[in-house]
């Protein structure tokens, strides 16, 4: 028998996805689930549109990359401390290898002839524009991989945008001269000369800058998302992808320095493709990361299509009638309202068609959202005054639109009373039932 590739692909498939794991031990079970977020990451990473996102923070990054610098080196200047743009600089360009050395001189140049007083009034605007694109070019990019369409308001992005431009590097300067000054303490480095503690401290030194981009991703992972991260799935896409970026970059410098081809290839455009594809390999890792962590977050949407599979008219209406019965014991019952993850956790189905449902139930008058800490959902009329029917109808009704309606899509007569028979029998067959009976 020929070895045929297709078939080792479908047997994989078959049992990855074919077994359910509720019923295995659990460490079959633990496995099984690690093979399935190994395969969904990969299968986004090659066929999502994560290499798309990354490829526009690249371009985002090369506009706004020289304003950034030039307004983080304004505030750091009150503080006299602006000379230490140029080191960090030169760190986070090392992988680049010789041609760091090149890249940060010419960029701390730009940044030291761009004079933010001379700006003006405009010229200013469109320097800070500049600088927010990028932040919010971010967040949005999140947002996509979170499944999350509603943007931040107005006043909670100004205050983020605000405390990561302007705050961010005042912290991030403080903390380094804070640990600079210490090691520098007589008392500290007699301590260090002491063995073993001086070995211990040798090695954490090594571990710092994978600690750091590990805490660093961790932080950037609870905070961007327009939704509540858990400090779990947080930290672990923040050790996937500090780990991967600290290894990229060893990596990526040991290819800068053993290759000489790309100089011939490019001339005097090789430092400007090298720079952007390590942009482009940092954004991507950071990304990556980012679907750890919602995949560990919400381990319903592991499933073996690619992209948001789209519900049918069944599971529509059978997932409607599912949150709207639960959501209705728990009020009945006097227990917490339902939050979303809740529902996409208890339901096992993905979070783009758990909300979707949610906001055409919202939109039908039957759910409000509460506003007091965790959001929760209650009904909002009476249980017993709502209908099956009138639940089905706001099922059945969801998506339409001004110009994109039955009205709109004429007909033959014989297919109008058809229509009419299936919601005529629809109704005769619910008309006592009510979503109260559902909860009972």
């Amino acid at each position: 028998m020929s070895w045929n590739p297709v078939h080792l692909l479908d047997a994989i498939n078959a049992a990855v996805w074919g077994s359910q794991p509720g019923s295995m031990p659990a460490w079959r079970r633990r496995t099984l689930r690690l093979a399935r977020l190994v395969i969904v990451l990969f299968r986004d990473l090659a066929y999502g549109q994560l290499t798309l996102w990354a490829m526009s923070l690249v371009y985002t990054t090369l506009l706004s990359f020289v304003p950034l610098l030039a307004l983080s080196f304004s505030v750091l200047k009150a503080f006299g401390v602006h000379n230490q743009i140029e080191p960090m600089l030169e760190r986070l360009l090392a992988p680049l290898g010789a041609s760091a050395d090149e890249i940060s001189p010419r960029i701390i140049e730009f940044v030291d002839h761009t004079n933010v007083g001379v700006l003006g009034s405009a010229g200013l605007a469109l320097l800070l524009y500049t600088v927010v694109s990028l932040v919010q070019k971010i967040e949005e990019s999140f947002n996509f991989i979170w499944h999350i369409s509603e943007p931040r308001s107005i006043t909670e992005r100004f205050s983020l945008y605000l405390s990561a431009l302007l705050v961010g590097p005042i912290l991030i300067f403080a903390a380094v001269g804070i640990t600079a000054a210490t090691l520098n303490m007589e008392v500290v480095r007699d301590v260090l000369a002491l063995e073993p503690i001086g070995w211990m401290v040798g090695v954490i030194g090594r571990l710092v800058p994978y600690i750091v981009a590990i805490g660093t991703f961790t932080l950037i992972y609870m905070a961007v998302p327009n939704t509540r991260v858990d400090l779990g799935p947080a930290l672990g896409g923040g050790f996937v992808g500090g780990l991967l970026w600290q290894l990229s970059g060893w990596g990526f410098a040991v290819f800068v320095a053993s290759s000489s081809r790309y100089s011939a290839i490019y001339s005097g455009f090789a430092v400007v493709i090298l720079f952007m594809f390590w942009l482009y390999l940092s954004w991507l890792i950071l990304l990556f990361g980012a679907s750890v962590s919602f995949y560990w977050q919400h381990p319903e949407s592991v499933v073996a299509t690619g992209g948001e599979p789209r519900l049918s008219n069944r599971m529509r209406e059978r997932l409607a009638l599912a949150i709207m019965s639960s959501i209705g014991a728990h009020y009945l019952s006097g227990r917490p309202p339902w939050t979303m993850p809740q529902l996409c956790q208890a339901l096992h189905v993905p979070r783009h068609a758990v909300e979707a449902m949610l906001g055409a139930l919202q939109h039908g008058g039957l759910l409000v959202q509460t506003q007091n800490g965790a959001q929760g959902y209650l009904p909002a009329r009476d249980l017993g005054a709502i209908s099956v029917k009138q639940l089905l109808d706001i099922v059945r009704s969801a998506g339409e639109s001004g110009f994109l309606n039955p009205a709109s899509l004429p007909v033959p007569e014989r297919v109008e009373q058809v229509l009419q028979q299936i919601d005529t029998s629809l109704g005769t067959a619910l008309e006592t039932m009510s979503v109260m009976d559902l909860c009972r």
